[in-house]
């Protein structure tokens, strides 16, 4: 059976062939899907080190989303089994005017790799599509995403309309975007503003810290 370090240290190579079939090969030899998962998160996290180090690009970032993605399908049966613990829920979404998507998808992935349940909207997201996810999901944290300027009048106009729905002191406000920094963080209304995705799951694990008593 592979070992959970062959495992974290496969995707930390971002070895997509040799990763996927030492999953394979473990889920094949009963070992807990949960315990893959985990192997799989620690490969996730030092290739999240690895971007803020720059010793790892954007373009190893959407890599290790893909593999991920892979990795979780084959994964999913065993955790559903298994009752997997979840940390939290996120509202993601690229904002209205915008059909820019890796960012998102860079960010998405990484949320999940920590546990997270991302209800994922996809692009060119209104501001009443986030206020409606949120109140079906009962999530308290919203990530938007934008790469052009104008995405800033839809963020704030989204966070307006979370106030406007009563919502504004319960959800966390976090943004994100090539042209994104503190200025524009202030303008919109947001809580935070990440640069990069690993700052994103940084915050959301601030905001909700896992429930393990």
């Amino acid at each position: 059976m592979p070992s959970s370090e062959e495992i974290k240290n496969a995707f930390t190579e971002l070895n997509e062939d040799l990763a996927l079939q030492l999953v394979k090969d473990a889920l094949a030899a009963k070992m807990p899907a949960i315990e893959i998962l985990k192997a799989c998160q620690d490969g996730m996290t030092e290739v999240g080190k690895r971007f803020e180090c720059q010793d790892y690009f954007v373009s190893d970032l959407m890599m290790s989303g893909e593999i991920f993605k892979q990795i979780g399908a084959l994964l999913e049966p065993g955790l559903k089994a298994g009752g997997s613990h979840t940390t939290g829920k996120v509202v993601f979404g690229t904002v209205k005017g915008d059909i820019h998507d890796i960012g998102k998808d860079i960010v998405v992935n990484m949320l999940k790799s920590a546990n997270f349940e991302v209800i994922d909207l996809g692009v060119d997201v209104s501001a009443d599509a986030f206020v409606n996810a949120l109140k079906e999901s009962g999530a308290t944290v919203v990530g938007m995403s934008g790469l052009l300027t104008l995405a800033f009048d839809s963020m704030k106009a989204t966070v307006a309309a979370l106030k406007a729905a009563g919502m504004r002191d319960r959800v966390k406000v976090m943004i994100g975007g090539g042209p994104v920094d503190a200025s524009v963080c202030a303008f919109v209304g947001a809580d935070a503003w990440g640069a990069d995705a690993q700052y994103a799951v940084t915050l959301a694990k601030g905001w909700l810290p896992p429930a393990s008593a």
